[in-house]
């Protein structure tokens, strides 16, 4: 996110309680590429925040209290003033880029009329989906994200995350997307390679980086996420698969119950990855200078299922995915 720019590897100490009943724990809170990162003093993730979900609790008082929703349980004091003045700073350039709220409350009005028309013809549903997928400002994105994210970890656990590990992480994601919001996320389990979230989240199983010597392997797993990104809107996927109900109560409230994603996370990481075409991961490769080689014995260590891939290699960009260094923070960074 571009108003960060100033920002990078900002870090300080805060206290996060992650349930009203539970303990109040001194934490280290650092932020990388859209996202707010919660550690303990072993350099163990406890939490990963959508800085674009983030709201806080007492605007103008200090120590400031955030959570990373309107009714999520968790709570973060942070009393650094420079920590402060980076979260809300993004949060006025989230403002910036809003519709005025005129203007919002006549789309959403606009929408909803349409929604009630088009409920009433019965084969109009993917319309309906459609349509509600479309208006989803980017922040709401995000917000959907980070709730899946939460749902997911009661099923893989708390996501994988050390400080030099996660800086290589917003480094590979700077290579490989520096122009669209996201973050990459690495599991324990739960997912058998990589997934995809709304809000640009790509999720990544750690033996992609664990069980490979070249990053062009995870980094290939990454591309081919962001190319089924744009195939299909996840959101749209999200409510497709959540029914037309589901699309019209967004369109008309902007809202979507816990019940549709939990329901939603247990379709995402029992179905398989759609498939993506050779020509598409092709361009996606050459774009971003990264040799696809690698990536096609990853899948298939014959070869014989991904011979084009290996065969039309575009070949890696002198500009190295990561250093050695970064690329050993990686490969440790879900620890012992």
């Amino acid at each position: 996110m571009t108003a960060l720019t100033e920002y990078q590897q900002l870090e300080c100490t805060a206290v996060w309680r992650e349930t009203p009943d539970a303990q109040r724990r001194d934490v280290y809170v650092s932020v990388g590429d859209a996202t707010l990162v919660i550690a303990d003093s072993a350099e163990r993730m406890l939490a990963h925040w959508s800085l674009a979900a983030v709201i806080r609790l007492n605007p103008g008082e200090t120590p400031a209290i955030y959570a990373p929703g309107t009714d999520a349980p968790e709570k973060l004091e942070i009393d650094d003033a420079l920590m402060i003045s980076a979260i809300e700073k993004v949060h006025r350039a989230i403002r910036r880029r809003r519709p005025q709220p005129g203007r919002l409350r006549f789309a959403l009005l606009g929408g909803g009329l349409l929604g009630v028309v088009a409920l009433s013809v019965f084969w109009l549903p993917d319309a309906i989906v459609r349509h509600a997928a479309s208006v989803v400002p980017q922040a709401k994105r995000a917000e959907l994200g980070a709730r899946l994210l939460t749902d997911i970890r009661r099923v893989a656990g708390v996501p994988c995350n050390t400080v030099n590990g996660r800086r290589a992480l917003d480094q590979l994601k700077a290579r490989l997307f520096p122009d669209r919001p996201g973050a990459l996320i690495v599991l324990s389990s739960g997912i058998p390679s990589s997934q995809h979230l709304p809000g640009g989240l790509i999720l990544l199983n750690r033996t992609l980086v664990e069980d490979h010597e070249d990053p062009a392997v995870v980094a290939g797993y990454v591309l081919a996420e962001l190319e089924r990104a744009d195939t299909k809107d996840p959101v749209q996927d999200l409510l497709a698969s959540s029914g037309t109900f589901a699309a019209f109560k967004l369109l008309t409230t902007g809202e979507v119950t816990d019940d549709v994603l939990e329901t939603y996370t247990e379709t995402l990481l029992a179905k398989p990855a759609a498939p993506v075409s050779d020509d598409a991961l092709l361009t996606q490769f050459a774009e971003a200078g990264v040799a696809t080689t690698p990536y096609a014995y990853a899948r298939d260590i014959s070869g014989e299922t991904t011979l084009t891939l290996i065969e039309a290699d575009p070949g890696p960009s002198e500009r190295p995915l990561l250093t050695d260094g970064q690329w050993v923070s990686l490969q440790g960074i879900c620890g012992e």
